[in-house]
């Protein structure tokens, strides 16, 4: 057999120095990115840290009734920025655009007007506006007003969005769906909250919303042989009943004079529509002209109800002139003594004698 062809093999001096240049150079560049990726991670721990101290530290807010707008198609962004140009906060941009995304919040900041008590933070702050926390305002509808009353404290708000200004009466009421052109009445009085940009219209619509819900649930209840034909009736007639007392306990037992006073094609002869028939020249004082001037709400000169509420009812006084108290009493007069009370008589006689005692009230008084 011949001989195997040996391998050649480089021993060199010179190959030995390169493969040892290779491993100190791949030693040397394993140490560099070693110590890059620590310092890259020692810088990015503090700047986590420091974020999160960011995210949890008071903003720059010391007025307890400080606010900030965020307008309709506004971005996190320009959120952002407007929170730096109002000096509400003192951070980097970056520092927020971080913080919201790791809330994963940064595409669902709903505009509005947010509340800052001060001590909030930008975490707080960030999660306000991503539920839409907005700042709610309210508006009072106090039992008894009329409705020219309504509007003069609507307008006088002036938060809320004016539209009523050049709006009739008639115009409003078409425009919430109410039957016929006098809106009266059919506005619960209740406080309802508003955001920043609705108008007076906007609450008008709620409290009329309500008063329907009201209105219908109680009609439903009703108490049995009520001389009234439908809802709008009730309402009228619980409109006399809020305007005749503010004594809770009273107003089923003025409820049930009234009634009474259907059943037996009696006159209601009740002040209150006088008042609301007289219009923005009564001056305080009934005299006996007004009570014999016949207009339609005069109840002296006629039957029945008037033809509208005369004021915005309760929920008590709608339940009361639904559930009537039981008894005998056909009439009621104030005792006089400045508590509101009433005397209540089945007979003018009795009545007479009451009304004698509350004049002499008056005299002494």
């Amino acid at each position: 057999m011949g001989a195997r062809p040996s391998i050649a093999r480089d021993d060199s001096p010179v190959t030995s120095r390169h493969q040892s240049g290779r491993i100190r150079w791949g030693w040397t560049l394993g140490l560099f990115v070693i110590a890059v990726a620590f310092a890259v991670g020692v810088v990015g721990l503090w700047i986590w840290q420091d974020i999160r101290r960011f995210s949890n530290a008071p903003l720059n807010v010391t007025r307890a009734d400080a606010t900030f707008d965020v307008a309709r198609g506004s971005h996190v962004r320009g959120i952002i920025d407007q929170l730096r140009r109002d000096q509400i906060s003192l951070g980097t941009p970056f520092y927020w655009r971080v913080l919201a995304r790791q809330m994963q919040v940064d595409s669902k900041l709903h505009a509005g007007e947010y509340e800052l008590p001060p001590g909030i933070t930008p975490r707080e702050l960030l999660r306000k506006m991503a539920d839409g926390v907005v700042r709610q305002h309210h508006f009072l509808i106090v039992d008894g007003w009329t409705f020219r009353q309504l509007r003069v404290a609507l307008a006088s708000d002036q938060g809320l969005t004016q539209t009523l200004t050049t709006r009739s009466d008639a115009e409003l009421a078409k425009q919430l769906g109410i039957e016929g052109d006098q809106p009266e009445g059919w506005f619960l009085p209740e406080t309802y909250a508003w955001i920043k940009g609705e108008s007076d219209v906007d609450v008008l619509r709620r409290a009329h919303q309500a008063m329907r819900r009201t209105l219908d649930g109680q009609w439903a209840k009703r108490a049995d042989d009520l001389p009234l034909k439908t809802p709008y009736e009730a309402l009228i007639l619980a409109s006399i009943i809020e305007r005749e007392t503010g004594i809770g306990s009273e107003r089923a037992d003025i409820a049930g004079v009234f009634t009474r006073r259907l059943k037996l094609g009696m006159k209601l002869q009740t002040d209150p529509t006088v008042i609301y028939g007289i219009g923005t020249s009564y001056d305080g004082n009934i005299r006996r002209r007004d009570l014999e001037t016949d207009t339609p709400y005069n109840t002296y000169t006629r039957f029945g109800l008037p033809p509208t509420p005369i004021a915005l009812p309760g929920n008590p006084a709608i339940e009361a002139a639904l559930h009537p108290a039981p008894g005998d009493a056909l009439y009621f007069v104030a005792i006089g003594d400045g508590s509101g009370r009433h005397v209540f008589s089945p007979n003018l006689a009795d009545h007479n004698r009451a009304v004698s005692d509350y004049l002499k009230h008056q005299r002494r008084q």
